[in-house]
């Protein structure tokens, strides 16, 4: 796949080098330009996060092909598996009905025994990049400004994967997050 990236002739002894490493990930990311502008008329803003590692841990409940087109010089085919969440995220939502709920089976043995696991969860009211001066210059009283503006939903990040956005609430005067949506990124 790389050596058709590159424009090279098809040598199946030729060395995987530098080059070609970093040519696959690149048509990934232009793959993925394409997908989330092509979602973004009916689905509005989606985010795309590509992660080299093995293959996946869940069952795909759906299978995309991408595919050169009839005409092209080369045929290549790149088949995507979809988890469940993450297929359901991407079904057209039609405004007055409600969201359909994600399927719920059965946990194995296996899987029950992590349930009682503790995991860091945080909340994301916004970001911003600082020069380390920037840093070492704030004070008490100091107003850092962030990318969001007050409406914007907050994110629910899990050991620091963003999985859902809500709106802050407070509960027995305590602050509290009430879901709004869930976001499962390509990595989650």
């Amino acid at each position: 796949m790389a050596q058709l990236l590159m424009g090279e002739a098809l040598d199946a002894r030729a060395e995987f080098n530098r080059e070609m490493l970093e040519a696959v990930p690149e048509l990934f990311r232009q793959v993925a330009g394409h997908i989330t502008t092509a979602l973004k008329a009916g689905s509005g803003e989606v985010q795309l996060r590509l992660e080299p590692g093995g293959p996946p841990s869940w069952p795909a409940a759906a299978t995309v092909w991408l595919a050169a087109t009839a005409d092209a010089a080369s045929k290549l085919r790149i088949e995507v598996q979809l988890s469940a969440a993450l297929a359901a995220a991407l079904r057209p939502v039609v405004p007055g009905t409600p969201e359909p709920a994600l399927p719920t089976k059965p946990l194995p043995d296996q899987l029950n025994r992590l349930m009682d696991v503790e995991l860091a969860a945080s909340l994301r009211f916004g970001c911003r990049r600082m020069l380390l001066r920037e840093v070492l210059e704030l004070s008490a009283g100091a107003v850092v400004e962030l990318d969001r503006k007050l409406k914007e939903p907050v994110d629910l990040l899990v050991d620091g994967r963003l999985i859902a956005r809500g709106e802050v609430v407070v509960v027995d005067g305590n602050y509290g997050l009430r879901v709004t949506s869930l976001v499962f990124d390509a990595a989650g």
